[in-house]
């Protein structure tokens, strides 16, 4: 599956990079350098996922889902 949801990527004082979406609250996810930060989203992404699989809630609706074949 492939989802498309905005990511949102906020520099740090620190120097790190934040990355988040407005619509999947708990999608966090960071790195030293931009794509650092980009490079973490999918193991992000897979582990809300599985927090929401867990506990049997529905993904946001603006969350698209591509099914692949």
């Amino acid at each position: 599956m492939r989802y498309e949801l905005p990511l949102i990527l906020e520099p740090q004082p620190e120097g790190e990079y934040t990355v988040t979406s407005p619509i999947l609250p708990g999608l966090v996810t960071e790195g030293g350098r931009i794509k650092d930060s980009q490079d973490n989203v999918p193991d992000a992404l897979a582990a809300i996922l599985d927090a929401y699989q867990e506990t049997g809630k529905a993904l946001p609706p603006m969350v698209t889902v591509f099914e692949e074949f």
